[in-house]
Formats: C-alpha cells, sequence, structure tokens
C-alpha cells in the first residue's frame, strides 16, 4: 500500500542500527515506534537551520530586517501546521522538505552537483520531488536569462525589467526574447554546462518511470495522475488561509478592486476560463470522500458538498487569492516567476487526492521568497501558526473516535 520510495526508511536503518550497536540496545528499543519517530525530530531540527540560511541567502543586504526578525521568520516557518504536526510521527514530510530545501540551499549557493545529489535523496523520499529539482535548474535558467534580458533593454534603452509585467504586448516581446534566446546554440550550450547535473537526475527519473511503468510505486489503482485544474484553486486558497497576514490586507484588497476596475475584461475572462475548468476537471477522489480523520473530509463535506453551486461560487476568491499570490512575488523576476507557476502546475495539477501535505513544499518555497514582512505581520503569523497547532494537537490527542467496523482508536489529523 506505501507508494513512495524507501528514502525514509533507509534514513531510518542508517542511524538506528549503528545507535543500536553504539549504545547496546536490543532491536526492540531502536526500531521502536518512538526512536523513528525521533528521526523526524532530528529532521525537524534541521528544516528550522535550513530555513534560516535561506532567508539570509535571499535577503542579505535587507537593512530593515534585524537579526530578531530573521530568526522570528525562520521559526514561523518552522513551525508551519501541516508540517510541524508530521514532525511527531513517521512520515514522509520532514525528510523530503529536508532534501528538498538543502538541495535548493545548494543551488543558491551555486554548487549544482550537491544540489542535484541532494534533489536525488529528495526524490527516494517522494517522487514528485524531481519537481524541485526541475525548479533548481530553472532557477540557474532564470538568472541567466535575466541577466540577457536586462542586457537586451539596455541596448534598446527600453525600461526597466521590473516594469516588464503588464500589458500583453510586453509579455510578447518577452516570449519573442525567450524564443530568440533558446533557439541560439551557444546558448543552449552554455545552459546545459550550467545545468548538467539536473539534466542527469532527470534523465534517472524518466528511466525510472519507464522501467517501473509509472510514477507511483505500490498501490496504483489509488494514486492515477489525471488533470485536476481546481487544485491550483485549492493551494491558492491554502495559501491565502496561512499567509492571511501578508496577501488579505485593506491595502491589497483596494488594489485588487482597482486593478478589477482597470482590466473588467481581462478578469472576466479568467473568471469564464476558472468556472470551465471547475466545470470539467473537478474530481473528487474515494479517501476525499472516505476517511474522516483527516481535515480535507471535513473541509470538502462542510463547504463543497454543501450545495452543488458553492464551487463556482468561490471563484472571485480563487481570484483574489491568486492575484495577491502573484502581487507578493513582483519583486522577483518574470523568468523565475515562469519558472516557480511551472512547477507548481506540475506538483499540483496531476494529484486527483485533494491532500494538504502536498501543498507543503510549493508554499514554503513561496513564502521565502517574498519580501520580508512587517515586525506587526510577522508576530501575528506566528501567532496564528502556534494557534493552529495547538488546536490540532489538542484534537489529535484528545478527541478520539472509533469507527463501526473497527476497534482501534482513530484521531483528527492533517
Amino acid at each position: 500500500m506505501i507508494t513512495t520510495l524507501p528514502g525514509l526508511y533507509l534514513v531510518s536503518v542508517g542511524i538506528a542500527k549503528p545507535a543500536a550497536w553504539l549504545f547496546g540496545w536490543p532491536g526492540g528499543i531502536a526500531c521502536s515506534t518512538a526512536m523513528l519517530r525521533f528521526i523526524n525530530l532530528l529532521f525537524s531540527v534541521g528544516n528550522f537551520y535550513l530555513l534560516y540560511l535561506l532567508l539570509s541567502k535571499m535577503h542579505p543586504k535587507n537593512k530593515a530586517v534585524s537579526g530578531f526578525q530573521n530568526i522570528l521568520s525562520t521559526l514561523t516557518l518552522a513551525v508551519f501546521p501541516t508540517l510541524y504536526f508530521f514532525t511527531f510521527l513517521y512520515y514522509t514530510d520532514p525528510g523530503s522538505v529536508f532534501f528538498t530545501l538543502f538541495s535548493y540551499l545548494m543551488c543558491l549557493c551555486g554548487n549544482h552537483k550537491t544540489s542535484a545529489l541532494l534533489g536525488f535523496c529528495g526524490f527516494m523520499f517522494r517522487q514528485t520531488n524531481i519537481v524541485w529539482t526541475i525548479f533548481c535548474a530553472g532557477n540557474v535558467v532564470a538568472e541567466k536569462l535575466n541577466e540577457a534580458w536586462k542586457t537586451e533593454l539596455l541596448k534598446k534603452k527600453d525600461e526597466k525589467i521590473s516594469s516588464m509585467k503588464g500589458s500583453f504586448s510586453d509579455l510578447i516581446r518577452i516570449l519573442q526574447f525567450l524564443t530568440e534566446y533558446l533557439i541560439s546554440p551557444q546558448n543552449l550550450i552554455t545552459l546545459i554546462a550550467l545545468t548538467w547535473p539536473y539534466i542527469i537526475l532527470v534523465v534517472v527519473f524518466f528511466a525510472f518511470v519507464f522501467i517501473n511503468g509509472g510514477i507511483v510505486v505500490g498501490d496504483r489503482s489509488s494514486h492515477e495522475a489525471c488533470l485536476h485544474f481546481p487544485q491550483l484553486f485549492y493551494f491558492l486558497s491554502f495559501t491565502l488561509f496561512f499567509s492571511f497576514p501578508h496577501l488579505l490586507t485593506p491595502t491589497k484588497i483596494r488594489k485588487f478592486l482597482l486593478t478589477l476596475r482597470k482590466y473588467p475584461v481581462q478578469y472576466s475572462l479568467i473568471a469564464v476560463i476558472s468556472l470551465f475548468l471547475i466545470w470539467k476537471f473537478t474530481y473528487v477522489h474515494k479517501y476525499l470522500l472516505a476517511d474522516n480523520r483527516h481535515y480535507t473530509f471535513y473541509v470538502w463535506r462542510k463547504v463543497f458538498q454543501r450545495h452543488e453551486l458553492v464551487k463556482y461560487m468561490l471563484v472571485p476568491v480563487y481570484i483574489f487569492a491568486g492575484w495577491s499570490f502573484a502581487d507578493t512575488l513582483k519583486s522577483k523576476s518574470v523568468f523565475w516567476i515562469l519558472v516557480y507557476f511551472v512547477c507548481l502546475f506540475a506538483v499540483t495539477v496531476p494529484q486527483k487526492l485533494l491532500e494538504f501535505r502536498y501543498f507543503i513544499l510549493p508554499y514554503l518555497i513561496y513564502r521565502l521568497n517574498i519580501p520580508f514582512p512587517s515586525l506587526y505581520r510577522q508576530l501575528l503569523e506566528l501567532a496564528f501558526y502556534i494557534f493552529v497547532n495547538v488546536t490540532t494537537f489538542y484534537l489529535f490527542l484528545n478527541k478520539t473516535f472509533q469507527w463501526p467496523n473497527s476497534e482501534e482508536v482513530q484521531r483528527f489529523m492533517w
């Protein structure tokens, strides 16, 4: 029934076996539930340090941000509820996040061979992490494209790149530049020379898919790929919920309404496309309807199953969430944004099951890349995460229940 590769179990053996030999523990202790969960606690400590290093690397010269705020942001992301909950259970998430963040950090430091190797470790924890290896390669490519684009603009004595994110004509110019850049053999050779470690890993991944007959191991029937476009809407709503101090501000709402008034035709078209995607591409996994231990079961039942029209009525929320999400990334280059959204699409849309754990990595990478918020918003975000964690742990530990056909105790969880 296990559908992931044995990365977590190999690491567990690599830690438990030497510990048993060193301390003279019997197998029952070295491979006990507590010891196995302790391994994820180690990953959690590693994640805290990696988040700190990533924030320091991405925001190095921000004088407005104190060391205290850097630590505060690190702490906030380290206790991100969906990830933090599984720190204390034997799940793949803490290890998957650890190796992916480590790979991202090495990529930003220019150690691409190390980054690809760590990407392979992340892939061994969860197959879909190959997308974040591609993201690391995309970071390198986006940086080169951005340099070339700036040179192009200087030649034409045109506007700065930051102003190139508005009209349709701007988009056409960027696409023309991309086409011209990528059809040049010299440019392609340069990009391949920079990203070859990632290319090798992607080739290995496709070889695995070919030999295995698919990306999933184990129970394939429950994890079939499909074009589940509303997963993007669910991710944006999830991000709006957990990043509300940054995304749901009065200033943002006013700015969004002004944008709506300025571009009514474009946003009407987006709304129509969204309605069509929800109508034709909404899938409901059997686990979502059957497993009442998970919060997604209650979100689906209490919100989406309340009435057939609810899923369509949420389109304005999705559009605002998408706009606000993109607006917070405007400090990034247009090429980085393109790479991120392609990877976000690849990691969410093929999933039939609505599962909040699938959103952890795209959320963390988004959150790491937005500008540092004010101290007030950081404190509000941290307080909110602590409140959610306390609530979920209380429900897990104290509000147990039983299924009619089983004597085992069931617990509420993400």
